[in-house]
């Protein structure tokens, strides 16, 4: 998942509006009593190997010699220190990737060294394994300069005495406890105290804020907060840390406990459908880091704890491949990007654990698509366990198939397909989802798997990309998704902007999305109701219809249509889109109530880094009504 590298969670941005529901489904499962009661003790739970002997005997010779050389390549490198004026980029700049680079390959050198060590004993690696320790030790801070609103002074120099958890401090807790797991009694030999520090610094930066904290990504104490991805992202590092660490069983069994309450937290706050409205490349740090918590509570305990029965956490594993359009290819809404090269592995870990064929079969299918690991800067452990399936998932022959029609009632997502290949997917909601774009009622199309109407996706992640300028961003705005701009007015950002009249229904011939947008344009755009149906012939074709009244008659009018293709506008009625393999899909579209033209979106800025994975320039098709009554109806028909 490179994709994360740039996709850096952030607070703010969930719909405090949305509605939670009491599930919890692991305080409700598990008493206080079963929690102590059910932990295996510190000392004997080995969930991984830890001499070369066991390494050898779970995986094969050619993953271990990889393995260590990366050691080999990490042992060459210095641990760098991180400069304060490199932190105070973020406040002068706004460039918050000088830092993280520097952090975040610390954190990954480490990993390969310890691993290294541990799969070859040698002690080769022992004192730049000690190094890494000792440095990341005595950093001031764990976290990144784009976290520090949660400490008492704000954004700038990370203060010493206000040692907050923010996602990567807790990771950094993580990496440093499987280091201890891994290695601790070779760096104890070496030096005992620094092996001991381990304990002092995760004790002090992790372990004490954390159950002292009232951050507001834990909800600062509401039980009835939304919570979004940081919360199982950060849980999940708290409970491994803690399982691996805390000597003291009721210490242990404690923040176990203390954990367990904000992951139901985060399960009240999804919708009864399970989906994720933060789109399926932050599935893996959401619904995926809700599965690690889980996974490590029943690992822990032998399977006393397990909570993956429970049909809604099935609900939220399957998520994932009901949003897959095709190959690496994902439905891309909210910030999240359409192309994935998603942890097949950890696909296949879930759905084994839900008792769920389907999800068992996509992951196997991606795992040998891919070839990955996984695990990644992010969430090395998963890969970890994914190590320990490899085997099984790469030889798991049941095949995949794509489901023809998807709906999400919470999240008012649909998705359907036709028999020759194209591939519509809308839907509604609001426009203060998790890392929310205005882009009620926009849809997508693809043909055999290829883009045709896109969603351009999220720019790189910059200051302003949370900030009061968010929806100055082009790629933030109704304008450059598939949607109209109504008297120069585009949609309006918040939890009132949102789709109203929603209904779907689907039957062997159709499917069909219908929803009100009048809500999500501000008040001077003058709508009564803006009406739009996007529906799919399963014989062959998509077609979005809208339909307005207006109080007053618009000005002007303008429907953006969003692409990489190549495009021909010369035939009036008609926009013909060049596909893969010399195919074309066309729109057709009643030249006597527009005119048409294109642009190419130009890419200039910081943030506009992101938008060169696509391979090719990104267009905007525009037409532009001719004349405009108080009410209207407008058909674009989609085909091959």
């Amino acid at each position: 998942m490179k994709y994360l590298v740039l996709l850096l969670l952030v607070i703010s941005l969930h719909a405090a509006t949305a509605q939670v529901t009491q599930r919890n489904i692991l305080r409700t499962k598990f008493s206080e009593a079963d929690v102590r009661q059910g932990l295996i003790p510190q000392n004997k739970w080995k969930p991984f190997p830890q001499t070369p002997a066991e390494w050898k005997a779970a995986i094969p010779d050619s993953l271990i010699s990889t393995y260590i050389a990366a050691g080999e390549v990490a042992a060459k490198k210095k641990f760098e220190s991180i400069p304060a004026t490199v932190a105070l980029e973020y406040v002068r700049s706004g460039n918050r990737t000088h830092y993280q680079d520097l952090s975040f390959a610390k954190r990954n050198q480490l990993w390969s060294l310890m691993l290294a060590e541990s799969m070859e004993g040698k002690g080769r690696f022992t004192d730049q394994i000690i190094n890494g320790v000792w440095s990341l030790s005595e950093e001031t801070f764990w976290g990144i300069p784009a976290h520090l609103s949660i400490q008492k002074k704000g954004y700038g120099l990370p203060d010493v005495e206000d040692p907050i958890v923010d996602l990567f401090a807790a990771e950094t807790g993580a990496v440093l406890a499987w280091t201890d797991y891994f290695v601790g009694s070779t760096i104890e030999k070496a030096s005992p105290l620094a092996r001991a520090r381990i304990n002092t610094e995760v004790n002090r930066r992790i372990f004490k804020p954390m159950l002292a904290s009232n951050y507001s990504y834990l909800g600062k104490g509401n039980p009835n907060a939304v919570l979004n991805n940081w919360a199982p992202w950060v849980m999940a590092n708290f409970i491994c840390t803690s399982l691996l660490l805390e000597k003291d069983e009721t210490k242990r069994a404690g923040n176990v406990l203390f954990a367990m309450k904000y992951v139901d937290q985060y399960i009240n706050g999804l919708g009864e459908d399970g989906g994720c409205d933060e789109g399926p490349a932050y599935w893996f740090a959401a619904g995926g880091a809700m599965f690690d918590c889980l996974n490590f509570i029943s690992d822990a305990s032998a399977g006393k704890l397990n909570a993956f029965k429970d049909p809604f956490i099935a609900k939220v594993g399957a998520y994932i491949y009901k949003v897959h359009i095709d190959g690496n290819r994902f439905i891309n809404i909210a910030d999240a990007p359409n192309y994935i090269t998603a942890d097949g592995l950890m696909i296949y870990r879930f759905g084994k654990a839900v008792t769920d064929p389907k999800m068992m079969a996509f992951g196997s299918e991606i795992f040998r698509e891919n070839n990955l690991i996984g695990g990644g800067s992010f969430r090395p452990y998963s890969g970890l366990y994914n190590l320990m399936v490899m085997n099984e998932a790469k030889n798991h022959k049941v095949p995949f198939t794509d489901l023809q029609d998807v709906w999400f009632s919470d999240l008012q997502l649909m998705s359907s397909r036709t028999r020759n290949g194209l591939f519509v997917a809308s839907h509604g909601g609001h426009n203060a989802e998790s890392h929310n774009h205005n882009d009620v009622g926009d849809f997508i199309l693809y043909s055999d798997g290829d883009p045709v109407i896109i969603d351009a996706g999220a720019g790189a992640y910059t200051a302003r990309t949370f900030s009061k300028d968010r929806y100055r961003l082009w790629f933030n705005t109704s304008s450059f998704h598939n949607l109209p701009t109504i008297d120069g007015l585009q949609q309006s950002p918040g939890a009132q902007a949102k789709a109203t009249s929603v209904s779907y229904s689907t039957d062997k011939n159709r499917s069909s999305l219908t929803m009100d947008l009048a809500k999500a344009y501000p008040a001077e755009a003058q709508l009564s109701s803006w009406t739009r149906k996007v529906q799919l012939e399963k014989k062959g074709s998509v077609t979005v219809t809208d339909q307005f009244v207006a109080k007053i008659a618009p000005n002007s009018l303008t429907q953006t249509f969003m692409t990489v293709c190549e495009t021909d506008i010369s035939k009036p009625g008609q926009v013909e889109f060049a596909v893969a393999g010399g195919k074309k899909v066309y729109m057709n579209y009643d030249p006597k109530s527009w005119t048409v033209t294109k642009e190419q979106v130009k890419l200039e800025t910081p943030e506009d880094e992101n938008f060169k994975a696509w391979g090719k320039p990104i267009w905007r098709v525009l037409l532009t009504a001719k004349g405009l009554g108080g009410a209207g109806k407008f058909v674009y028909s989609f085909h091959k």
